[in-house]
C-alpha cells in the first residue's frame, strides 16, 4: 500500500458529498465516480489499489459500494476521513428518501402521489429480476476454473437461493450462510471457522428477534440484518425486509413496501437507504434515523476496523470459498425476491407496467431510475384518469 496522501476533511466532505449527490443508478454508478474522482482526476489512489479494494469489499457481507466510499475516504484522510465521507456519501440519500417517505406513506398522500407509487411499484419485480441478471455473469464465471462438479453446485446454489429469496423471509441469511459454508468446507477440506460461527449464533439470535412484536427492537434488527448479514448488498436486502415489514410486523401493506424499494432505487445514494423508509413506516422520521444508524454502522466498522487488512481479504481462500457459494445463492435469492414482490401488484395496469418492464430493463438494459420515473409518471396519469389505486 503507497503512502497515504494528505486530503483535507473538508475537501473529503464536499468531494464524497457531491457523490452522494448525484450518485443514481445504484452501485455501478457509485464505483465508477469514486474511480473518476480517487484515481483518474486526484491521483489518491493507484488503478490496482482501487480494484483490490473492490474486490475485498465485495466478499464482505453489508453495502460494497458505501463500504467502498468508507474506504476509500479512510485511505485519503484515515479515521475522520471514513466518518466525514461515509456521512458525506450516505446523509444527502437519506435526507432526500425521508422527505420522499413522508409524502408518499402519509396519511393522506394526494391521488397524484398514490398514483405514482403505484406504477413505480409494479416495476419493481422486474428490477429484482434486473439486478439478479446483472449478477449472473460474473458469478458464473468465477464456478468455470473449477470444472463441472463447482459448475453444478453454483447451479444448486442459485435454485436454493431462489426458493429462499420467494419463500424464506428473514430466515434467508441463514440459506446464504449454509451455502458458503458448505462449498468453503467441500474446497478447503474442512468447516470455515466463521461461517460455523455464524451458523452457530444465528439460529440462536433470529428467533429471539422473534420475541419482541414490533417496536424499535424489532426495527434495529431488520436493520442489523440489512447492514451487517446481507451478501450481494444491493437487492438482497429486500427480502430479508419484506416478510419481517409486512406480515411479521406489519408497519406496511405489500403496496407501501414496492414504494419503498422503488424509493430506494430512484434516489441518490445508496441503495440499503430503502430500509430508512421501513423505520419510517415503523416510528416515523425518528425509525428512520434509527435504521439507517444500524444499517450503516457495520460498514464503518468493517473499514476503521479492518480497513489495513482488506488486501488479506482479498488473498483468503476461506473467504473466496465461502463466496463461491454465498454469491450464486444471493444471486439466486434476488431474482425468487420478484415473486412475494409482484404479489404487491394488484391490478391490470400495473400487471402491463410490470410485464413491459421486463424486457426493457433485463434485455435492453435500460436506467432504472429512468424505468421507475417512466412508470411513476404513467401511474400519475392513470390515477388521474380514475384508475384503480391500491393503499
Amino acid at each position: 500500500m503507497t503512502d497515504r496522501p494528505s486530503v483535507g476533511l473538508i475537501t473529503v466532505a464536499r468531494c464524497w458529498g457531491r457523490i452522494g449527490c448525484v450518485g443514481f443508478g445504484g452501485p455501478p454508478a457509485h464505483l465508477a465516480l469514486l474511480r473518476q474522482l480517487c484515481v483518474t482526476e486526484r491521483g489518491w489512489l493507484t488503478a490496482n489499489e482501487f480494484e483490490d479494494a473492490v474486490a475485498a469489499t465485495s466478499l464482505l457481507p453489508g453495502p460494497a459500494s458505501t463500504q467502498m466510499a468508507i474506504w476509500c475516504a479512510w485511505r485519503v484522510r484515515g479515521p475522520a476521513g471514513a466518518v466525514v465521507g461515509g456521512l458525506a456519501f450516505i446523509v444527502p440519500g437519506l435526507v432526500i428518501i425521508l422527505g420522499l417517505s413522508v409524502l408518499f406513506l402519509g396519511h393522506r398522500p394526494p391521488v397524484w402521489v398514490l398514483g405514482a407509487a403505484a406504477g413505480a411499484g409494479a416495476a419493481v419485480p422486474a428490477v429484482a429480476v434486473n439486478a439478479a441478471a446483472g449478477l449472473f455473469p460474473a458469478s458464473w464465471s468465477r464456478a468455470g476454473p473449477f470444472g463441472r462438479p463447482a459448475q453444478a453446485r453454483w447451479v444448486g446454489y442459485l435454485v436454493v437461493g431462489m426458493a429462499a429469496g420467494a419463500t424464506a423471509g428473514p430466515w434467508l441469511v441463514l440459506v446464504l450462510l449454509a451455502c458458503g459454508a458448505f462449498e468453503a468446507a467441500l474446497r478447503l477440506g474442512r468447516r470455515p471457522p466463521a461461517a460455523g460461527l455464524g451458523l452457530t449464533v444465528l439460529p440462536l439470535a433470529a428467533p429471539l428477534a422473534g420475541v419482541v412484536v414490533g417496536g424499535l427492537a424489532a426495527l434495529a434488527w431488520v436493520a442489523f440484518k440489512v447492514g451487517a448479514l446481507s451478501y450481494g448488498g444491493g437487492f438482497v436486502i429486500v427480502p430479508l425486509m419484506q416478510h419481517d415489514a409486512v406480515s411479521r410486523y406489519h408497519w406496511m401493506t405489500a403496496a407501501q413496501f414496492l414504494d419503498a424499494v422503488a424509493l430506494g432505487q430512484v434516489t441518490p445514494g445508496p441503495v440499503v437507504l430503502t430500509v430508512s423508509v421501513v423505520g419510517y413506516a415503523a416510528a416515523g422520521v425518528a425509525g428512520g434515523l434509527l435504521a439507517a444508524v444500524v444499517a450503516f454502522t457495520p460498514s464503518f466498522a468493517f473499514v476503521l476496523g479492518g480497513g489495513r487488512h482488506f488486501d488479506r481479504v482479498r488473498s483468503s481462500r476461506l473467504a473466496q470459498a465461502f463466496l463461491a457459494g454465498a454469491g450464486p445463492a444471493t444471486i439466486g435469492a434476488i431474482a425468487g425476491a420478484a415473486i412475494p414482490l409482484a404479489e404487491g401488484v394488484h391490478h391490470l395496469w400495473q400487471g402491463a407496467i410490470l410485464v413491459a418492464a421486463l424486457p426493457v430493463l433485463v434485455l435492453a438494459r435500460r436506467s432504472v431510475p429512468l424505468c421507475l420515473a417512466t412508470a411513476a409518471t404513467i401511474g400519475v396519469v392513470a390515477a388521474l384518469l380514475g384508475a384503480p389505486i391500491p393503499h
